[in-house]
């Protein structure tokens, strides 16, 4: 691959700019569009294959007593480089030498440490890589089996080693998504194994929700919270890595909060396993209470026909890792143009009825207010009812993005279809800690922004300028202050009283931070008609001007989403 480059630029790359810079370059560069994507992607694959990193020694990945070594540091930089650049079969020796080296180097940490940190992170790139490794649908060789059987058995022996050093196990979520990789490649493997008996199967016992505390709202047959928790921030470690049991004890408290309803997809890392395994741990009543909403995400053509059996097929595996019933199957499609989605609704909706074991309801995933209003017609031609019950829009709905307004909201009520949202709170950026605050540093490596929020400042700059969102915040504040709510609170009130919205999903980093009891402040009270008023000025602009300017410069809800993976 070329490397000659204009001599300024050569001079400018090889002497001039900090890290921090390249990294921000690399980040402008690959926002252009898929094709410089792949060009970077292929170039670091072809370093990575040129130059394979080492094995690094056990005595110097932990040299001491809970000491995180550079060499430890940048073992797991590099492991990550390969799995994000499409070597996800070569990243399985690393990670099992990783997992060995924890045992030959007799390592030991204390809880929140640096290492104890590290080692928490390496669950979470284990699972990221895992998911990488399903993704890329590689060839069921022999080796790939050995390989992941290996892995499987460096983590059973962590686990006694663990137990006799009186350490708290950590890679129960990444052995699990590895079982989990096993089983999906080599369903007959004999030697796929048990849960991990640290997990066992012991039943949670939860007390019963505070009576009327929580807002619902009816999706099909059910009664469901106007509070989803959205599971998407398992999708990476960027959102932070909570361990095992760091997230049972979060879902204990949501579910004990009332909030019983949990949003997923097959893409978000180990989500399926996380919250199916949560649910079988329940006791049967109390498992029928809990709504688990996953998606079917097609970002590619298919390539083979649909049919009843296929698309089966694709519920029942979405059934195995949630161990059970999916209530909600949210279909996304990634090109209008390939009609094979009204098919495959039509399959789907005919499985809720004859196996109503594995599916309960269908619904959409970013599809826009023409193609719903599509479906609908499609659907009620084909079998004389709608079918579908809902469409979750991801990234709009807030008061930065209202295009929902433009048409969806429509089309949802006259076919009855409810709005599941997420983004309303902008990835955090509607809260207190903004508001009279300068522009964030996008790429600061002191305070960096996550993955989300560098979307949604992305959205805010569609929308208007940094001072109208610092207005913005204001008018919300002080709003917040009026009903001795937060800001974040005030928004997601503003979105719940929007047409056809049925519930908010509001990003939940299990194990890694707790605001459960914040987020039931949202139910109990309405914002004015003068208060919706007052937020739909800065929501909408003069006139819906800034409404309008989004819809023109983005489309339609779930454009940005078409053709994301082809």
């Amino acid at each position: 691959m070329g490397g000659h480059v204009n001599v300024l630029d050569d001079v400018l790359i090889s002497n001039s700019v900090p890290p921090a810079y390249l990294r921000s370059s690399l980040r402008a560069l690959l926002s252009q569009g898929p094709g410089i994507q792949k060009l970077f992607v292929e170039h670091a694959r072809s370093r990575l294959q040129e130059t394979p990193p080492q094995l690094t020694e056990a005595a110097k990945l932990f040299p001491a007593h809970d000491t995180c070594s550079p060499e430890c540091i940048e073992y797991l930089a590099l492991t990550r480089c390969l799995f994000s650049s499409k070597l996800a079969s070569e990243s399985l020796t690393y990670l099992t030498h990783f997992v060995d080296s924890v045992i030959q180097a007799r390592a030991s940490w204390t809880a929140q440490s640096p290492l104890s940190q590290n080692v928490d992170k390496f669950a979470g790139d284990t699972v990221q890589a895992m998911q990488a490794l399903k993704e890329s649908a590689p060839e069921k060789s022999t080796k790939l089996k050995e390989d992941l059987q290996a892995l499987l058995a460096s983590f059973a022996s962590c686990q006694t080693y663990c137990a006799s050093s009186r350490l708290e196990y950590p890679f129960g979520r990444a052995e699990r998504q590895a079982r989990d990789t096993l089983q999906l490649f080599f369903a007959d493997a004999a030697a796929i194994q048990q849960a991990s008996s640290t997990h066992g199967d012991r039943i949670i016992h939860l007390a019963s929700p505070p009576a009327g505390a929580v807002e619902k709202f009816t999706l099909g047959n059910r009664r469901l919270p106007r509070l989803f928790n959205g599971l998407w921030q398992l999708s990476s470690p960027a959102f932070g890595v909570g361990n095992w049991h760091q997230q049972q004890r979060k879902l204990v408290k949501l579910v004990e909060a009332g909030l019983v309803a949990a949003d997923m997809a097959d893409h978000y890392g180990d989500a399926e396993l996380v919250y199916g395994d949560f649910r079988n741990r329940l006791p049967a009543a109390t498992q029928a209470e809990l709504y688990a909403a996953t998606k079917w995400c097609v970002f590619k053509p298919l390539n083979t026909p649909v049919t009843t059996e296929y698309v089966l097929a694709a519920v029942r595996e979405r059934c195995r890792r949630l161990g059970g019933r999916v209530d909600l199957l949210q279909f996304h499609w990634y090109d209008y143009e390939a009609k094979e989605y009204l098919q495959i609704l039509h399959e789907l909706i005919g499985i809720t009825k004859s196996h109503p074991e594995y599916l309960s309801a269908v619904g959409l995933c970013n599809f826009d207010a023409e193609h719903t209003d599509e479906i609908c017609r499609y659907l009620m031609d084909k079998t004389g009812e709608v079918g579908i019950v809902s469409n979750q829009v991801q990234k709009q709905f807030s008061p930065i993005d209202t295009r929902p307004l433009m048409g969806m909201t429509q089309v949802c009520e006259r076919y009855n279809l409810k709005l599941l949202t997420y983004g309303s709170l902008c990835g955090g950026l509607l809260t207190e800690k903004w508001l009279n605050q300068p522009p964030p540093d996008i790429y600061s490596p002191s305070n960096p922004l996550n993955p989300s929020q560098r979307k949604y400042l992305d959205m805010i700059n569609h929308w208007g300028t940094w001072q109208e969102f610092q207005s913005l915040l204001g008018t919300l504040s002080l709003l917040a202050t009026k009903y001795n709510v937060s800001i974040a609170d005030v928004a997601s009130r503003w979105v719940l009283q929007q047409p056809s919205v049925g519930a908010v999903l509001v990003g939940t980093r299990l194990g890694v931070s707790d605001r459960c009891a914040d987020a039931l402040h949202v139910f109990g009270w309405n914002l004015s008609n003068a208060d919706i008023m007052a937020i739909d000025a800065f929501a909408h602009g003069n006139n819906g001007e800034k409404l309008h300017a989004v819809y023109q410069k983005i489309g339609d809800c779930g454009q940005e989403y078409r053709g994301m993976r082809a």
